[in-house]
């Protein structure tokens, strides 16, 4: 047989629980035949001894489990000090933080600029024409609807168009 101290962990366990057999063990329900205590001796020797085993083999992984551990935290630390002390990765890193603050000084240079200032006061005049425009739509769209009952009308070129009714709620005054 093989040296006890070669095996692993599962194997030991696996081995301790062979040798305490299930047929040398009692049923549940089967105290008839046993002494006071509930078990034979022999038996409650060799679960003993499976219970000391299994612990044993319990207690040896979780040391190798916080070894491990220990390792890998280890290598990650030392990836990130290569990471960090690395001046290429480092210089790239200033050269980007360089560039984007480049780009924000641009962006910010060219929305304050007379051009930009223009497109943004066109947006907002044309953002309210086209709002009053459907409001108005949306009346006259209403008023068609109550005349016709048809949610559809058709153009001067020949296309017809359809519409939908919608209703919405402002939000309310507050009592003084």
């Amino acid at each position: 047989m093989t040296d006890q101290n070669l095996l692993t962990g599962d194997d030991l366990a696996a081995k301790a629980l062979e040798e305490s057999n299930q047929k040398d063990l009692p049923a549940g329900d089967d105290t008839s035949a046993l002494p006071a205590g509930g078990m034979s001796p022999a038996v409650h020797g060799k679960v003993g001894e499976t219970l000391t085993s299994l612990q044993n083999v319990i207690e040896r992984n979780v040391s190798e489990l916080d070894r491990l551990k220990e390792q890998l935290s280890t290598y990650k630390d030392s990836l990130r000090s290569i990471m960090d002390n690395d001046e290429e990765l480092s210089d790239a890193k200033d050269a980007v933080t360089a560039i984007s603050q480049k780009v924000k000084e641009r962006k910010s240079k060219l929305q304050t600029s007379p051009e930009a200032n223009q497109l943004k006061a066109n947006i907002t005049e044309t953002t309210e024409r086209k709002k009053e425009i459907e409001e108005a739509l949306n009346t006259h769209l209403l008023n068609l609807y109550q005349f016709t009952g048809v949610k559809t009308f058709d153009t001067s070129t020949g296309e017809t168009r359809e519409f939908e009714i919608r209703a919405s709620i402002k939000s309310g005054k507050k009592a003084a």
